[in-house]
């Protein structure tokens, strides 16, 4: 039996990871979990799947699960993540589905003893990929990655020369505003931007598609999971997102993983590696059926965070940290109607500018280092727009 420790139960990919544990009660246990702020659903998981450990982000939550099962345990906040990461179980597989910088933390806890991370949580590796895959070779375990497009590139990549690459290419769908120009998206309201046309995803990330800032974190991600320099990561616009990823190799062959837009699937397949077993819950893919495939280019001229994101990863250090606590506070004020679309964009812009940022860049990146200026920037932006 393989316990699952996972963080952030109640979001999209936890869900799935919900879904494979219902079709394999056999092999897949729910050992731990947290949850944010549906205590209704963490409620039901509870019930359902009868785990050891629960976190909830706030006390009051957690105090609500321990009322109606006292025999749970239960906990809260950060170090609550932590412990979920770290839960004493057998077997265990700790899933990364939060959203945000609070997923860095539970990550190098479970590092730390000895836990291969099955990672969704892309700023896990935006902050931190010095820091965390430094940790994991020196622990010897795996970061095993669940986002479909570095899923894909993980299977493309199995049992081929890493020497051989010549480049690897992300496909992006657009998001909710691929056809639009750019004068249209002065006015686009929060439910035009949540209306995502290929995946369902939490709200944030379907901002960050949008905004293609989810783009930007994947070319990060790429960077750190697979130790390639970023003039070996590519990018192209493929709307049907049926191809998560390209390799190419250095002969010129390119290699393309295909299959329906179902994240169960790399869920799966990490769980799984190296195997490909049969499951029902993915729908087969049916190239009759699609018929065409179309690919574009991407630009940062029309997707301006995309080459803040590949600005950031360059000047290295701390100004990734300052590029994703910047979006994460834009995001959340654009989702609360507070700011318009675009001046998410205009957020992250200043904030990787401002001058204030550049006395943290001397000496080496650790994570107190990215937790200060996580905070700060987070107090700059919302002291100016509360």
């Amino acid at each position: 039996m393989i316990e699952l420790c996972l963080l952030g139960a109640t979001g999209s990919i936890g869900g799935q990871v919900l879904d494979l544990i219902r079709e394999k009660r056999d092999v897949y246990r729910l050992a731990a979990f947290s949850f944010g702020h549906n205590i209704n659903k963490a409620l039901e998981i509870v019930e359902e799947f009868e785990p050891d450990l629960v976190c909830a982000i706030e006390e009051f939550d957690a105090n609500v699960i321990k009322e109606k099962f006292p025999k749970v345990k239960v906990t809260f906040g950060n170090k609550g993540l932590q412990q979920v990461a770290t839960h004493d179980c057998l077997c265990p597989k700790v899933i990364n589905s939060l959203v945000g910088a609070v997923g860095l933390l539970p990550t190098l806890s479970a590092i730390e003893v000895g836990r291969d991370v099955y990672l969704a949580n892309k700023e896990t590796l935006v902050i931190g990929g010095e820091i965390v895959m430094a940790k994991a070779k020196e622990m010897g375990v795996k970061i095993i990655p669940i986002d479909s497009e570095h899923s894909a590139i993980f299977q493309l990549l199995n049992g081929n020369n890493i020497d051989d690459v010549k480049r690897i290419i992300i496909t992006a769908s657009g998001g909710s505003f691929r056809d639009k120009t750019r004068d249209e998206l002065e006015n686009v309201t929060k439910e035009d931007a949540l209306n995502h046309p290929n995946w369902s995803m939490g709200s944030k990330i379907t901002i960050d598609s949008a905004t293609m800032m989810n783009k930007g974190f994947e070319l990060i991600e790429a960077h750190y999971l697979f130790d390639l320099p970023m003039d070996k990561i590519d990018y192209i616009m493929h709307k049907e997102s049926i191809i998560h990823s390209f390799v190419e190799f250095l002969d010129g062959s390119v290699f393309a993983q295909m299959a329906t837009s179902d994240m169960r699937l790399p869920i799966k397949y990490a769980l799984e590696y190296p195997s490909h077993s049969y499951t029902e819950l993915v729908e087969r893919l049916d190239l009759v059926k699609v018929g065409t495939l179309h690919f574009e280019e991407l630009s940062v001229n029309r997707f301006p965070m995309l080459g803040y994101a590949i600005e950031a990863i360059k000047r290295g250090n701390i100004y990734p940290t300052i590029l994703n606590a910047a979006n994460e506070v834009a995001v959340g004020l654009f989702l609360k109607d507070k700011i318009k679309f675009l001046d998410i964009e205009n957020i992250v812009k200043e904030a990787l500018d401002n001058p204030i940022y550049e006395k943290f860049t001397s000496g080496d990146l650790t994570i107190p280092k990215i937790m200060s200026v996580d905070e700060l920037v987070r107090i700059q932006i919302l002291t100016k727009y509360r």
